[in-house]
């Protein structure tokens, strides 16, 4: 089950169809979904969070907390809208777009994709691509 939950108030709230989406993403990477939250934050929860947990001191748009059991994908996943709202307009696309972009991005690192390296980077974004097309032409 997933679930969205909201410590700020913004005007481009992921629905229904986002979460059946993401569902569908689970399980053609193979996988089993299970429990998986997503906590949509501002950038000071964001970086409090950052460093307790992370010891990073910088701003994020996304932290990952993969509690996967084999195959049955679970976890906690913080968004900061802050973030999405800045890198919408570094990145000269949509709030909506960019939320979709961070939805599945930490979908996948909890089906195992990571994004340290530049050649993990690279798959990921693959990854997110052609997810992304899912779900526009399902829209």
């Amino acid at each position: 089950m997933i679930t969205f939950e909201y410590l700020i108030d913004f005007d481009f709230k992921p629905d229904m169809n986002h979460k059946i989406w993401i569902n569908n993403t689970i399980r053609n990477e193979g996988k089993i979904p299970g429990e998986i939250s997503y906590l949509f934050c501002n950038d000071e929860f964001m970086i409090e969070n950052n460093i307790k947990y992370l010891n990073h001191d910088t701003y994020t748009d996304i932290i990952t907390f993969d509690e996967t059991f084999g195959d049955i994908i679970n976890g906690s996943i913080l968004i900061s809208i802050d973030r999405v709202v800045e890198n919408s307009k570094q990145f000269n696309t949509t709030k909506q777009n960019e939320l979709i972009r961070v939805l599945i991005h930490g979908a996948l690192h909890l089906c195992g994709y990571k994004d340290k390296t530049e050649y993990e980077s690279e798959i990921m974004r693959q990854k997110e691509k052609i997810y992304i097309e899912k779900f526009n032409y399902n829209k």
